[in-house]
Parts: structure tokens; sequence; C-alpha cells
């Protein structure tokens, strides 16, 4: 059994951090607070341009083009950053995506494109590294972002809801099984945050002001707001928790 020390400092000096999303939104806050926190920052997206963008507003990062969808394109990618960094001490999954559709109309093809990226994909980079993890004999964390849509039900988010929930179920049993070697696994379910691509459906009139009625906070999420759980729970102050999931919703899924 690996135990650390609590720290309550909240400060990630010497570790190494991957971050998959990091090319904008949740993910690139969370990457940029890691770094003004102390960590060395590996970024993964698969957007290129974003990557770029996002590599310049941290130092000391490095980037890396991937789709997590692809588990050979995984192996490749956390292969390389170990040569690159050593052992990687915390993970944090944020690469997802959120196409929608009314459940009557959709399409096999959307439905399979959501679960392979939000579901495999956070698995065969959660399985890679945890392997990564439990070979170094060190321990780490393993943070995955879920959704309050895997909690409650959301029109047109049947694919998307699946997905989310699906995370939440893995951060159980991946907590359970690899708890025996100092690995932490958890995540966190936002709520509406504010980055382009939630706000493309959220921000309409009556769908705004029918959710912020029965958000207790009467307002969206902001990115650094994930950011600051998702430091928490990658610090040493965060060990003793594990296979839980942090709800970041201002109070919507309480009622």
């Amino acid at each position: 059994m690996i135990s650390k020390p609590c720290d309550t400092s909240l400060r990630l000096d010497g570790a190494l951090a991957v971050v998959t999303g990091a090319g904008s939104g949740i993910g690139l806050a969370i990457a940029q607070l890691f770094g003004e926190k102390g960590a060395r920052v590996f970024l993964c997206d698969r957007n290129a341009q974003a990557l770029e963008e996002a590599g310049k507003s941290i130092p000391q990062s490095s980037t890396y083009l991937l789709d997590i969808a692809d588990p050979q394109a995984v192996e490749q990618a956390v292969s390389q950053m170990e040569r690159d960094g050593g052992p990687i001490g915390i993970l944090v999954n944020s690469a997802g995506v959120g196409d929608i559709q009314w459940a009557k109309d959709m399409s096999p093809a959307t439905w399979k494109k959501v679960l392979d990226v939000n579901l495999s994909g956070t698995f065969y980079m959660s399985q890679r590294v945890g392997q990564g993890m439990i070979a170094a004999g060190q321990g780490g964390k393993i943070i995955s972002l879920a959704s309050q849509a895997g909690l409650v039900a959301i029109d047109k988010h049947v694919a998307y809801s699946a997905s989310k929930a699906g995370i939440i179920s893995m951060t159980k049993s991946l907590a359970y099984e690899w708890g025996q070697y100092g690995i932490q696994v958890n995540a966190i379910s936002p709520t509406a945050t504010e980055t382009p691509i939630i706000m493309g459906y959220w921000d309409e009139p009556e769908r705004m002001a029918r959710t912020l009625e029965n958000t207790p906070a009467g307002r969206y999420c902001k990115p650094v707001e994930i950011a600051c759980a998702a430091l928490f729970l990658a610090s040493q102050g965060a060990n003793m928790i594990t296979g839980e999931n942090l709800v970041v919703d201002g109070g919507y899924t309480i009622h």
C-alpha cells in the first residue's frame, strides 16, 4: 500500500500532469491552473491550432496531438510522454464531444461517436496511464470529467448522458481496483459551464431562464471553478478521496 502525507498547500511542484482536451474550455483552464501551481503539464488535443495556442499560454508545457478514441494513438502518445517526462503522476481526462439530438432522431453514427470519444477514450487514457503508474510504483491521480447529465435527465442528451454516467461508474471500478497501488481515481460532474461548445446549447433565452431558475446558485459555472475542483483532487490534500464524483453544479441536481 502506498501512502503519502497530506499536504494542504494545494501545490503540484514536481508533478507531471497530462490533460486531454487541453486546447480550450475546461481542459485549458485546468492545464493553466496546474501550471501555475508548479506542475509540468503535457497538453493533449486533436485540434492542432488550439493545441498550439494553449501551449503558448503555459510555460514549460509540451503538446501532443491526439485523438483519444484511437487506442493505438493513445499507446503511442503516452509512451512518448513517458519518454519525454518520466512517470506520469496526474491524468485529467477532459476531452469530450457534445453532439446532441433527440433520442428518436439520433443516428447510430452520432451515438457511436459520443461513446467512442467520451467513454472509450477516457478508458483508453486511464488504462494506459494507469499501467504506467502501477509500474512506477509511486501512486498517482486520475480525474475524469463526467457531467450533471450523467445524474439527471436533460433533453437531447441521451448519448452524452450515457457516456458520462459510464464515466462515473468506471471511476468507481478503477478506484476499487487501483487503490492498492496508491492511485486515487475520481470524477468531476460540472453543470453548464461557460465554454463556447457548451453555451451553444444552453444559451437560448427560454432554456437559460429555465435552467437558471432551477439552479440555486443562479448562474452558469466558470471553467476556472472546475479547474479548482480538479486541483484539489490532484493534490496531496485529497489522498483519502477515491471513487467519488464531485458535483460542481450550483445545486442543479439537488432537487
